[in-house]
């Protein structure tokens, strides 16, 4: 038992109920379903996706280590979902829209962040995280679920335009509790939007287990609001590429939402404010340690000779640059003047506004006093 009294999640029969490419021990498994749909995988595309993984991993790390260092309010680690996150952002079109919970760094990285677009908004500099238009991708949602809302506004544009776009958003096993997912799937299905729902389900919303939000599959949620869905091991990053493909094919192809319900596992903590020892046990991690997507997939490199010492060195040279140059960015940072939080907030000059420009100055002013 888990220290909150429920059950350690069973892994092994999880996994079964899950569609798969790659097994946990690196092994290839034919599944009619999504083979058509990765006909095109050869040894470089594999080594991509092993690259932007163990890539991602390492920007993680790196942010974990800033926050730890004080130089971060807060970072979201997403340590285990590599695979998740890599696969199904490997698989959009140039022109789809991404609109992301907290957690979807790898998904960042792959629409072209620049150093400095991961630690903007952690540290609590001025603007978003990024510019959205240049990663097509919304700024990063705190709020639980409302991204799935904005998604779907979003892709009933689309669909108004008649734009060969497809809305995307992310969120996690416990936002398919809120009503804000729920009243999205509604519209979707109501409206045929173009959108793919993607929820990543990490076993642990902070610190209750998925098991206590539902006791059946959550892809089982979505087809009865019409939407088709998939339930997919969050973990193989080559079934994650496939199921994405056939999600945003359904879609952009005129026939309504498509959804996606990634297994995968939080290795960390929610966040780095969160203690995860405090309501979980050592052997579940044990049991997700050996499904790792970065060690799974260099597994099925290795067993067919692609996996060279040449690609190891060169991925793990990528790797340390970009989370140099993030250190770096981050460092380099200035943060503005506390009063700037004012400006620009209206057009004209406003009473109320400069009243409260002067209170705050005064409360700053008590700083400097003591």
């Amino acid at each position: 038992m888990s220290p909150n009294n429920t059950p350690i999640v069973d892994t092994e029969h999880d996994l079964e109920l899950t569609e798969r490419i790659i097994a946990p021990d690196g092994t290839r498994q034919p599944n009619p379903q999504l083979d058509a749909h990765v006909a095109d995988l050869d040894p470089q595309l594999l080594r991509d996706l092993h690259r932007d993984m163990v890539v991602l991993r390492r920007i993680d790390a790196e942010g974990v280590a800033l926050q730890r260092q004080g130089q971060l309010g807060l970072w979201a680690p997403c340590n285990g979902q590599e695979a998740a996150q890599i696969g199904t952002a490997r698989a959009l079109a140039p022109q789809d829209f991404v609109f992301p919970s907290y957690r979807e760094t790898g998904v960042m990285h792959v629409r072209g962040a620049e150093p400095g677009d991961y630690v903007r908004m952690w540290r609590g500099e001025d603007g978003a995280a990024y510019d959205p238009e240049r990663l097509r991708m919304a700024p990063l949602q705190i709020i639980i679920g409302a991204q799935t809302l904005h998604a779907v506004g979003y892709a009933m544009g689309i669909a108004h335009d008649r734009a060969d776009e497809v809305a995307v958003t992310y969120f996690g096993d416990g936002a398919t509790s809120q009503g804000d997912v729920n009243e999205a799937m509604v519209f979707a299905s109501s409206f045929r939007a173009p959108v793919v729902f993607i929820c990543q389900n990490n076993h642990w919303a902070i610190s209750e287990p998925v098991g206590l939000q539902s006791q059946y599959p959550l892809a089982g949620r979505a087809p009865g609001f019409g939407i088709p869905s998939m339930r997919v091991d969050g973990n193989d990053v080559v079934a994650c590429l496939a199921a994405m493909r056939w999600a945003l094919e359904h879609a952009r192809s005129g026939k309504g939402p498509a959804y996606l319900e990634l297994v995968t596992y939080r290795m960390g903590p929610h966040t780095t404010a969160d203690d995860p020892k405090r309501y979980r046990e050592d052997a579940e991690l044990e049991q997700w340690r050996r499904r790792d997507p970065i060690t799974r997939l260099e597994a099925y490199l290795r067993a067919g000779g692609e996996f060279t010492e040449e690609h190891q060195d060169a991925v793990q040279a990528e790797a340390d640059r970009v989370a140099r140059e993030m250190r770096a960015a981050c460092l380099g940072m200035v943060t503005r003047p506390p009063l700037a939080v004012f400006d620009g907030v209206y057009a004209e000059p406003h009473t109320g506004l400069e009243r409260e420009r002067a209170e705050y100055a005064a409360y700053l002013a008590t700083f400097e006093e003591a």
